[in-house]
């Protein structure tokens, strides 16, 4: 599986690649699963370009990625797009237009909690592991591990040399918890060597915008399609 990350924490900023509203979403969304992408993850942005988990937003969102692909969709539940863990948890509950799936961060305060709403709700869920955290001990201690869709191994060195070695200390220290399928990543500088890791493993990975902003040979990226392509062509060659 090869999973399209469409935007992330980017904005404006970033360039005008980076789909914003929800037309543009949608529009990325529909030529990166042309590409050969086969699920999609989405931060639903507000018209100021911040993330966000308003219910009003979220539907809008998903509507019109929904009315272009087929493919299974998600959101974040990320901490940055509600800092307070009780009204990140109000905002899941809250939610009348559901994802296929959501990221929900391990290491942030409320995890269990959003996790275990999310399950209710009958929402997939990706366990995102960060390197560098206590992702992976948090979650190997969960009771709500064998119910996980899969985990989200995301790791945050971007520094090209160092990435793969901290991946494989990742995926050490995740193990065989609750044996769940892994989704395994990079950013920025390590995001294509983290691929390359992925397809020579042999586990699920992503690509897109919200990972990297340049393609494998250093030129700026035009789209998350053009990201796609180039991230099967690397995850094949393993």
């Amino acid at each position: 599986m090869v999973q399209v990350c469409l935007n992330g924490t980017r904005g404006a900023a970033d360039g005008t690649a980076v789909p914003l509203s929800p037309e543009t979403m949608a529009e990325s969304a529909a030529e990166a699963v042309a590409a050969g992408a086969t699920d999609v993850h989405v931060h639903p942005k507000t018209p100021c370009g911040r993330d966000t988990l308003s219910p009003r937003v979220l539907a809008v969102t998903l509507e019109a990625i929904r009315a272009r692909v087929s493919v299974p969709v998600g959101v974040t539940t990320g901490a940055w797009a509600e800092p307070d863990p009780a009204a990140r948890l109000d905002r899941v509950r809250g939610w009348s237009v559901l994802p296929d799936h959501a990221s929900v961060n391990w290491h942030e305060p409320g995890a269990e909690e959003v996790a275990a709403a999310l399950l209710d709700l009958g929402v997939g869920v990706e366990a995102g592991i960060w390197s560098g955290t206590d992702g992976a001990e948090r979650f190997a201690a969960s009771r709500l591990g064998p119910k996980v869709l899969r985990v989200l191994a995301e790791v945050t060195d971007t520094d090209p040399g160092g990435a793969v070695s901290a991946a494989r200390v990742l995926l050490s220290d995740i193990g065989s918890a609750h044996g769940r399928p892994v989704l395994l990543h990079g950013e920025d500088g390590g995001a294509w060597p983290v691929l390359r890791l992925a397809g020579r493993l042999g586990v699920a990975t992503r690509v897109g915008l919200e990972d990297v902003l340049v393609l494998p040979d250093g030129r700026r990226a035009g789209s998350n399609a053009e990201l796609v392509l180039a991230g099967l062509g690397e995850y094949g060659a393993r």
